[in-house]
């Protein structure tokens, strides 16, 4: 069911790089801006170098982290060997969201043309935790939080958004049969 009343989702944020600081790190910030001009708190913002092990750690911290409903994720969605964000959250996925993908691209291309075909952009549900797999550069968050996910994460969007699932896929709420 969709809400009247907003419902506060708390993110945490998660910089894929080797280079990127506090301080460099527009992409970051640009996602917690949002999420925080939106009404929602951040949990935590980490950077982490671009290493599949370090970068599935900081994942499944987030996802056992019962303060963290929602992971974004910046950076390491190419094509080269460094590039391995989506590689570190494959395994971690309980149920992928490939209309996140799809449609990131779509939006993406009227943007920047068919470089889009370039950005292994994804999205799955982790357990009870929703991860969303954003590219490095701010354009791409932007064009990611200001199009699809500041709605989705809205429990008063219709006709659905993410939050009105959340009791469901935590088992505090049967699912229903037909």
């Amino acid at each position: 069911m969709v809400s009247d009343t907003f419902v506060p989702v708390r993110t945490a944020i998660l910089t894929i790089s080797d280079t990127r600081t506090e301080e460099t790190d527009t992409s970051g910030r640009l996602a917690v801006e949002r999420l925080e001009a939106a009404g929602h708190p951040i949990a935590w913002k980490e950077i982490v170098p671009d290493d599949l092990h370090r970068v599935r750690a900081s994942m499944q911290k987030a996802i056992d982290d019962a303060d963290v409903d929602v992971l974004i994720t910046t950076g390491g969605t190419g094509l080269t060997d460094r590039d391995i964000t989506p590689d570190a959250l494959e395994p971690l996925i309980t149920k992928p969201i490939p209309g996140f993908g799809e449609l990131f691209r779509m939006l993406s291309y009227e943007e920047i043309g068919t470089s889009t075909i370039q950005s292994r952009v994804t999205a799955g549900l982790c357990s009870g935790t929703f991860v969303f797999v954003l590219p490095g550069s701010t354009g791409a968050v932007r064009t990611a939080m200001d199009r699809i996910l500041i709605n989705q994460l809205d429990a008063r969007h219709k006709p659905c958004n993410f939050p009105m699932l959340f009791d469901r896929i935590r088992g505090l709420v049967p699912e229903r049969t037909s």
